[in-house]
């Protein structure tokens, strides 16, 4: 329903079955100076039929009429979307009643003897009208705003793990390729040389091409680890091994089955969260040790990564370039899942990715 512009008078609707009432309504509105039109109808079928032919910017009810009470008239525009206030101009409410009316969400009520104060509750229930409607209208644009972010999210995520796999494999092929088959002239160039000295040079250019090559094979497995292939369980444990030997941070993982099915996107978002708490893990906890959870219990999968360290500093969960916790927590999203994060000063983090399983079936029928 649009919003009433202040230039123009107000499209009243009257519920009312007495005429005298309803001038007397109409005079109250004049002498205060309010610019309306006011449109009477006296049977539940007319409130109906007007309300479906026109829009109106107010609605007064009068609470008893011949059949019917303004209750049932209520039950009629409440579920509108954006329907106009509600208010009940009677004399034969009671204050108990007209309570009862305003918490099923009737905007306000005036007693006939008191009618003066009409002009004043019907500006003010439009006040109260417009702020919800802005409200409701912000919630809604937030709520698309906040999908938009995902969508994004979810793309980008998409395109990187893409371009990551697509880099894997030109290092692979390519560069890994190129590498292999230099090695093999070093080493042939090495059992046919005469002199000592070009032995010596095409030893130390096979040590620093193996170098390479364990390189460009530790780039290739961040980037998209072939072990993954395996399993996640299997990953994780590659991962987590890798990670202890690096850094020397005692690293258990337990799972509650050896293999644990999971589509290939739950599988990267796991694998990721893991990399990302270990890698955070490494830069400011100064664990002694870590220990990683994987589950699909209840039907939810749950990675769990906690460690003995430090803890999180104050307000680091909400500080705006937290960009890898919250890339967490985005990533999450993408597959429907969420990330809860606690931490205690001296008393180490914990960082739990849960994601919904969804039956098999289900699954299948996704579009």
């Amino acid at each position: 329903m649009a919003p009433h512009s202040n230039s123009l008078p107000l499209r009243i609707l009257h519920l009312e079955d007495s005429t005298a009432d309803h001038e007397l309504a109409r005079l109250t509105l004049r002498r205060a100076g309010l610019g309306h039109t006011l449109h009477r109808v006296d049977t539940l079928e007319g409130f109906r039929d007007s309300l479906g032919q026109e829009s109106f910017d107010v609605v007064l009810a009068d609470y008893n009429l011949p059949g019917f009470t303004a209750l049932d008239a209520w039950a009629l525009i409440s579920g509108q979307p954006g329907h106009p206030p509600f208010i009940l101009l009677s004399g034969a409410i009671g204050e108990a009643a007209a309570v009862d009316a305003m918490r099923l969400g009737i905007a306000d009520y005036v007693l006939k003897d008191e009618i003066a104060r009409l002009p004043h509750v019907i500006e003010r229930a439009r006040e109260v009208h417009e702020a919800r409607i802005a409200r409701e209208q912000a919630v809604q644009e937030l709520a698309h705003s906040q999908q938009r972010l995902a969508e994004l999210t979810e793309h980008l995520q998409s395109s990187i793990e893409q371009e990551r796999a697509a880099i894997s494999r030109e290092i692979h092929d390519d560069i890994g390729g190129s590498l292999t088959a230099i090695l093999f002239d070093l080493a042939w160039i090495g059992r046919h040389a005469q002199q000592t000295e070009v032995c010596e040079h095409a030893q130390a250019a096979t040590n620093m091409l193996q170098h390479a090559l364990g390189a460009s094979q530790r780039i290739m497995m961040n980037l998209r680890p072939p072990v993954l292939d395996q399993g996640l369980v299997a990953a994780v444990q590659w991962l987590a091994s890798g990670f202890e030997r690096r850094s020397g941070v005692a690293t258990q993982v337990r799972s509650n089955a050896t293999v644990i099915h999971l589509p290939p996107e739950v599988q990267l978002v796991a694998y990721r969260t893991a990399q990302e708490a270990l890698t955070n893990a490494s830069k400011y906890a100064q664990a002694q040790t870590i220990h990683i959870d994987m589950a699909d219990t209840g039907g939810v999968f749950t990675l769990e990564i906690s460690d003995d360290g430090r803890g999180l500093e104050d307000g680091a969960l909400t500080k705006p370039k937290s960009f890898g916790l919250t890339g967490l927590r985005e990533r999450a999203k993408t597959v429907d899942g969420w990330l809860d994060i606690s931490s205690l000063s001296g008393q180490g983090t914990s960082i739990i990715l849960s994601v919904p399983l969804r039956p098999p079936s289900e699954k299948d029928n996704t579009p």
